[in-house]
């Protein structure tokens, strides 16, 4: 006799693989955040880094964050998660610990960006550096709504 209700296996929604993962949601951030991760670094690497303390940091958490998530959706096209219920634990632990470092890049940067406002080759820096404190807020939000995304599903 057939069982009545859905089973388990049917309610949980299957994670992505090959291009679906463009056209689905929280996986589709994926690439707007590598694509604006990337764009911080480009831009304070562009600038005189005045503050390497501080622009290090943002630097570390742009480009590792960037190289992960490059990882993770390569993982994704190519079907490594075999439809894990673990990988979307890994996938939400993974984007909110990153959102809570890029917020700590992102404060940082913005710092930097107020104290290069009155450095020596101050309007260009000035705007490399709002550009990218712009960006690393916007990548900020993009991880945020990815970790929010995975948990709500």
């Amino acid at each position: 006799m057939a069982s009545v209700g859905p089973s388990a296996a049917s309610t949980q929604p299957a994670l992505p693989s090959g291009p679906a993962v463009f056209k689905t949601i929280p996986y589709a951030f994926i690439l707007p955040e590598i694509i604006c991760g990337t764009w911080v670094w480009i831009l304070v690497a562009a600038t005189s880094v005045s503050l390497p303390l501080l622009q290090g940091w943002v630097m570390y958490v742009s480009l590792t964050s960037c190289l992960i998530s490059l990882l993770l959706l390569l993982s994704y096209l190519l079907g490594f998660h075999r439809n894990s219920e673990n990988w979307k634990v890994l996938d939400s632990l993974y984007h909110g610990a990153t959102a809570i470092l890029y917020m700590s890049a992102a404060v940082l940067q913005a710092n930097a960006t107020i104290n290069s406002e009155f450095s020596a080759n101050a309007p260009l820096n000035y705007q490399l550096n709002s550009a990218a404190s712009f960006f690393a807020f916007l990548t900020t939000f993009l991880y945020i709504l990815h970790a929010f995304s995975i948990y709500y599903q």
